[in-house]
């Protein structure tokens, strides 16, 4: 899975209330809860990147990615957007 699909899924389980969703059980927690599980993420991460295995690295990697995109989708933001950002970057 690719990263637009990944934001596509998020999106999905969003618009369709879907039951047993942790996007929708993350979001429904609001932004401190999302920012603070990032963080989380991130740091775990971090650790894993010093200290674990290449495995332990991309798994965490993956969920920062996840929780990034939840983060976004909470502020409603597209991921064209994100894109057009990195753009202008070039």
């Amino acid at each position: 899975m690719n990263i637009d699909e990944l934001f596509s899924v998020i999106d999905k389980r969003v618009k369709n209330k879907t039951k047993n969703s942790y996007t929708n059980k993350l979001l429904s927690l609001g932004p401190k809860k999302i920012a603070q599980k990032f963080g989380e993420e991130a740091n775990e991460l971090v650790v894993d990147f010093l200290k674990g295995s290449k495995k332990r690295t991309v798994e965490e990697a993956a969920d920062v990615i996840y929780h990034f995109l939840v983060l976004l989708k909470s502020k409603k933001i597209t991921i064209s957007e994100l894109y057009k950002e990195l753009e202008k970057r070039k």
